[in-house]
């Protein structure tokens, strides 16, 4: 079933469930229960209220056809053209206001004038014992029910209305990238509809019984007795059911939208920048939520822009750390892509993998601390000069801690400290062991020695491919994990073999 069809059938639910409710329920309950009939009566009375209701039926009915072209227009066409989308939207949150129309326009009047007219010729036939001024008062009857039916009747279709404005806004986008809003237009303000709803909740009970209490005196023949306080009880509760009801959709009506800038304001606390609410209402909510979805696109965008600028940062970073020694250009660079190809075979998460990249790309940023007379020194480094290099996973780490936010550089640490360590606990900074090791670390360290091997130096030339990996091979579980060191060996042995 498509949203136009789930649409309509539940309006159509709506209004005759309503109109029951309202007619033959409210009307008919206090119409045979405030008056006293003769069998023939009853007979003429229902006969009038069915033929009324069917004339009521049918003007609705073809109002409510002409109200919904537009929608049908819209949903029979594969791909809606930019001012049909817009017609129907604006049409859509108009929609409600339209309803209530329907209510008091060919609901009242084609309910009421058929009733009035064939009421006033079975009293002037004598069908019907009734004074005229008993029409008079069913006819204020009838405005006040319409009034408080419309008002639910306004409330369930915004309910309605909506999956529709869903449909629209997301297939306009989709079709024509634009997104469609109310902009600085409002159908109906919130003080409007609580206005009008408080008024027809808190007046309608009473105004009902007087209108009913009206009638009840003017036939009863002995003084108010037990019978009379049952009904009057009784017409109340049904008058206070309705009012109530009444309250509760308008509690509903302004508790969602409320709702979903709340759950949209914590998708931004949490860190989702996609945060969005969808723009549904006709009111001042309208406001706000564009409001709140021009932040979180502010936010999104600001997030991305600090993303650029981060990895703008590492790769200049690694471009410069490269750029004093001409033997090691390219190292940064090509120890990220080894540590990448591990971590993807080791399962790593999509976010951790980019961590580790990043760690990866200035694991040897610590190395803008060593002086170039000892990092640059093409001769065996004498044991102070060696103990000096050895600081530069130290430094590294103390580097980034001080860049900000800290939380974004805080998950790269690990990796940038420990890529020295050995795992049988022979390495430095901390001889920390084995898993003790944190995986950036152990993974960085692989990777690192494997592109330390096959690259050219000043004092040697690089080793070949199979020399590296079988080194890599003697020393897993003594220098490397050997879990890590074994998924390289087989990723590289794979890859030269294809």
């Amino acid at each position: 079933m498509t949203i136009h069809e789930q649409f309509e059938r539940r309006l159509l639910r709506n209004y005759v469930i309503g109109s029951t409710a309202a007619v033959l329920g409210v009307g008919g309950v206090f119409l045979f229960t405030t008056l006293r009939f003769s069998v023939k009566e009853i007979f003429v009375l229902c006969g009038i209220l069915v033929s009324s209701c069917i004339i009521m039926f049918l003007l609705e009915y073809l109002f409510f056809r002409m109200h919904t072209s537009v929608f049908r227009t819209y949903f029979s066409k594969k791909t809606p053209a930019l001012p049909l989308a817009e017609k129907a939207y604006f049409h859509a949150h108009h929609f409600p206001i339209r309803t209530v129309k329907r209510i008091l326009g060919p609901h009242l009047f084609g309910l009421s004038i058929p009733a009035v007219c064939l009421t006033a010729g079975a009293i002037y036939f004598e069908y019907l014992t009734l004074p005229y001024y008993y029409i008079y008062l069913a006819s204020l009857g009838a405005i006040l029910v319409a009034g408080m039916h419309a008002i639910i009747e306004f409330f369930l279709t915004t309910k309605a209305v909506q999956p529709v404005l869903r449909n629209i806004q997301e297939k306009t986008l989709k079709d024509h990238g634009v997104i469609l809003s109310l902009a600085t237009s409002r159908h109906i303000s919130i003080q409007r509809k609580i206005q009008w709803s408080t008024l027809f909740i808190g007046t309608f009970p009473l105004l009902l019984f007087a209108l009913a209490n009206q009638v009840r005196l003017y036939q009863l023949d002995s003084p108010v007795n037990g019978s009379y306080w049952s009904w009057a009880f009784f017409v109340l509760l049904i008058g206070i059911s309705f009012a109530i009801f009444g309250a509760y959709l308008l509690f509903k009506d302004i508790q969602q939208p409320m709702n979903e800038l709340q759950a949209g304001m914590y998708e931004v606390r949490t860190g989702n920048s996609n945060a969005r609410v969808d723009d549904l209402y006709s009111d001042e909510f309208s406001k706000l939520i564009k409001g709140f979805n021009h932040m979180a696109r502010a936010i999104q965008s600001r997030e991305h822009e600090n993303k650029q600028l981060l990895e703008s940062f590492f790769a200049t970073m690694a471009a410069t750390l490269d750029a004093r020694d001409p033997y090691t250009a390219g190292h940064s660079l090509r120890v990220a892509d080894y540590a990448m190809k591990i971590g993807q075979m080791a399962g790593l998460p999509f976010q951790q993998l980019l961590q580790l990249r990043k760690a990866a790309l200035l694991h040897d940023i610590g190395k803008i601390g060593i002086p170039d007379i000892v990092l640059l020194k093409e001769e065996k480094l004498t044991p102070e000069e060696f103990e000096q290099i050895k600081k530069h996973p130290v430094i590294g780490a103390d580097i980034l801690a001080q860049v900000q936010p800290f939380d974004a550089m805080k998950p790269l640490l690990p990796g940038v400290r420990y890529h020295h360590e050995r795992y049988d606990g022979n390495g430095y900074p901390e001889q920390l062991a084995g898993e003790d090791i944190p995986i950036f670390g152990r993974i960085i360290a692989v990777a690192d020695a494997y592109d330390a091997m096959t690259s050219d130096r000043p004092y040697r030339k690089g080793m070949t491919h199979e020399k590296a990996l079988a080194i890599l091979e003697d020393g897993k579980g003594t220098q490397w994990d050997p879990y890590l060191t074994q998924l390289f060996i087989d990723e590289m042995n794979l890859k030269s073999i294809s």
